[in-house]
């Protein structure tokens, strides 16, 4: 069966599309909720709370979007409900007028240098307080862009804001992080001499 048959299987009742339907999309809905909240417990509650909504809802999936963008969607609007509801504060990103500037992201393989990776650790440490430190809207569109990898496309169908304010968020948000680690290097650095 192909996912519309699943789907319609699943708005008639049929307990096994609702299981391939939940087997299908629970692991990304997890990990998307894990990254937003950097709980896992918190996580969990989200993956049941997503699929409790889904199967509520499920008739009113039109199929305007694809079925993974409204699953998506419910998931990521749960999250974002369980950190407000945790009122969770975040620092303010100042306006940079800079910001249109785009940002490229270059990543290196150090892993086979075994010395390296106690470093490693050290900045993926760092990486993951900076990531958490962004502000709540900026946060989730860059775990959404530049961690689950969807397009701006997706991303702006999930977060139901325009593509356009998906890149201002997404430029904004990699500024703060490099700003955060550059902050990190230089320390390093003198530290270092």
């Amino acid at each position: 069966m192909n996912e519309q048959q699943i789907i319609a299987a699943a708005k008639r009742g049929d307990g096994q599309a609702i299981s391939v339907l939940v087997d299908r999309y629970s692991e990304r809905i997890y990990n998307l909720a894990l990254r937003i909240l950097r709980n896992r417990e918190d996580a969990e509650d989200i993956l049941q709370e997503t699929f409790l909504t889904v199967i509520e809802k499920l008739n009113t999936f039109d199929g305007r979007s694809s079925f993974f963008t409204w699953v998506y969607r419910i998931g990521t609007n749960a999250s974002l409900m369980k950190l407000r509801r945790k009122k969770m504060k975040f620092a303010e990103i100042p306006d940079n007028p800079n910001f249109e500037n785009s940002l490229e992201w270059t990543f290196t393989d150090s892993s086979n240098d075994p010395s390296s990776s106690l470093e490693n650790a050290e900045v993926q440490s760092v990486l993951d307080e900076a990531i958490n430190e962004l502000p709540e809207i900026y946060r989730t569109v860059f775990i959404l862009r530049d961690l689950e990898l969807l397009s701006i496309k997706e991303t702006s169908k999930i977060l139901g804001i325009s593509e356009e304010n998906v890149k201002i968020r997404l430029r904004r948000a990699r500024l703060f992080l490099r700003d955060k680690l550059s902050d990190y290097f230089s320390e390093r650095v003198v530290n270092n001499e």
